[in-house]
């Protein structure tokens, strides 16, 4: 039977990786602040990574697989020197947000980085995550660094792909405001295909896990037809967004998966590396179905992280004329 140590475990994507393994026949134990339970099946460990013990009830035994998902780069330095050795294979779940070139259509893994995150320097998601796989990658071939792109999916705690599920529905046949789409592009991969991913692949290395790239007009119309929506929608160019408040990509009073022109690569990059190593994703159709039915169970009309409030939408669209 198959040990496994998820570093993390209670989380959206942790929980499902937890889950898939418990599947597989692993045997897994979960190492968490506390606060939410491991997943029926799995062991939880309690600890505070901030706690220079964290890892002592783990560490004197050996792990078939660690898994670890954070994002904070002393955690993972750590967790390395505490277990690495005793860790027959590693996987760390990183993003893309650690390219530094997000022009560049088409790059693979060996696009360039930003610099490490270094002790004592303000927080950046990208450069933490660029110092913990340099901590990871310490590892050798026992090591596999995933890189996901936008996870999405059921339950997706960032609320920014599900914004557009929730901005058709809650519009019935009322007015939708998008951004102009024209030589965007969108990826995303379902949080179920990236948790198989983890759960089973024997890939070593690097690797990109992102779907395959759809036309951004196309995703939003898939959304828009999934969603029955009846109604006009009404395009703003970037410009007029940007004068009126609107912020690109995520946060509040934002238009998701809505990204500056010169960015085009962010949303382009290959993942044949992904589909090499075993890798699979699904329909876009099928993830779609599955954010509507659960933005409909979560309510539409709830607080979010990410996107525009129906109110505001509205005014913008006033506004718009």
């Amino acid at each position: 039977m198959t040990d496994v140590l998820i570093l993390g475990g209670t989380g959206w994507l942790s929980g499902r990786i937890a889950r898939r393994m418990l599947v597989n026949g692993a045997t897994v134990m979960c190492l968490a602040r506390g606060g939410r339970p491991s997943p029926e099946g799995a062991s939880l460990v309690l600890a505070d990574r901030d706690d220079p013990a964290a890892y002592d009830a783990v560490a004197g035994r050996d792990w078939d697989h660690v898994i670890d998902v954070s994002s904070n780069a002393a955690h993972v330095e750590a967790a390395v020197t505490a277990l690495g050795q005793r860790a027959a294979r590693w996987t760390y779940v990183s993003s893309m947000s650690v390219y530094s070139d997000d022009a560049t259509v088409g790059a693979d893994e060996t696009a360039p980085v930003h610099a490490a995150a270094k002790p004592g320097d303000e927080y950046e998601y990208g450069a933490q995550k660029v110092a913990a796989e340099n901590a990871v990658r310490t590892l050798g071939e026992r090591a596999l660094v995933v890189r996901p792109g936008l996870i999405v999916g059921e339950g997706d705690p960032s609320d920014r792909f599900g914004y557009w599920a929730a901005a058709f529905l809650r519009a019935v046949d009322g007015p939708v405001l998008l951004p102009n789409a024209e030589g965007r592009s969108a990826q995303v991969i379902d949080v179920d295909d990236l948790s198989e991913f983890v759960a089973t692949t024997h890939a070593a290395g690097v690797v990109n896990a992102i779907g395959d790239r759809h036309p951004l007009a196309e995703v939003l119309a898939t959304v828009r037809r999934s969603a029955a929506y009846g109604g006009d929608t009404v395009t703003a160019d970037d410009e007029w967004l940007v004068e009126n408040g609107v912020g690109y990509w995520a946060g509040e009073r934002s238009l998701p998966l809505w990204l500056p022109a010169e960015m085009a690569g962010f949303m382009t990059r290959t993942n044949a590396r992904y589909r090499a190593a075993g890798g699979t994703l699904r329909p876009l159709d099928e993830t779609v179905a599955a954010v509507i039915a659960d933005e409909q169970e979560r309510g539409i009309d709830r607080d979010r992280r990410a996107g525009l409030t129906r109110a505001d939408e509205l005014e913008l669209l006033q506004r718009r004329g």
